[in-house]
């Protein structure tokens, strides 16, 4: 599969397949397999599958540009919702089970600790992201608009992967993984842009010549 359309059951499938870790982090921790910490541990697995998520729709784009499949660009949306459903799903637990809705320590952790800070400004960006991924919110912003809004899909990744490595804080390796893996990921965002700028400047030039 190249450049046609995907098949039928491609978006059903990744669908189901997206669900996979929720089913199995949930069954692990009802069995009692989820260590000494087991609120930790599901808040860990939790947010590690949604900075996964976010660096999965950030793929997209550049599988277009370097082997020319279109089919993933019609997932990507998918993807992003999926990263916030799990990053909201992280934050949650962390509310419920970890806090237990001490409001006045969540306000204090937020406001005091780095990586909770970057962490939940990763998720409130998020938010508009997934309210407005719909062909309607397309346009009802206009494309434009729309388009620049969902330039926050280069932020939240940035932020999840420094939320990432201030939370382990010694053993950086995995985090570090993942900011070369959205490193390698921008600069061929980035390089695609000024080409296409470069070509856009030049056709232009050609046309006033």
């Amino acid at each position: 599969m190249s450049n046609r359309a995907p098949q039928p059951w491609l978006k059903p499938g990744v669908f189901v397949g997206a669900l996979v870790p929720l089913i199995v982090i949930a069954g692990r921790g009802l069995r009692g397999e989820l260590g000494a910490n087991p609120i930790s541990q599901a808040l860990n697995q939790l947010g590690l599958v949604a900075l996964i998520f976010l660096v999965a729709a950030l793929v997209c784009t550049p599988l277009k540009t370097l082997v020319g499949w279109t089919w993933p660009i019609r997932l990507r949306r998918m993807l992003g919702v999926f990263a916030f459903a799990y990053a909201a799903l992280h934050f949650l637990t962390y509310v419920v089970l970890d806090q237990t809705f001490d409001w006045r320590a969540i306000i204090a952790d937020v406001t005091k600790r780095r990586f909770i800070y970057v962490g939940f400004s990763a998720l409130m960006l998020l938010i508009p992201l997934a309210v407005t991924s719909t062909n309607a919110a397309v346009k009802r912003l206009g494309f434009v608009r729309w388009k620049r809004l969902h330039r926050l899909a280069y932020v939240v990744p940035i932020l999840g992967v420094i939320h990432f490595t201030w939370r382990v804080k010694k053993d950086v390796r995995e985090p570090v993984t993942y900011a070369v893996v959205l490193a390698v990921l921008l600069l061929i965002r980035a390089a695609t842009f000024l080409r296409a700028r470069r070509s856009g400047s030049s056709s232009q030039r050609s046309g006033e010549g």
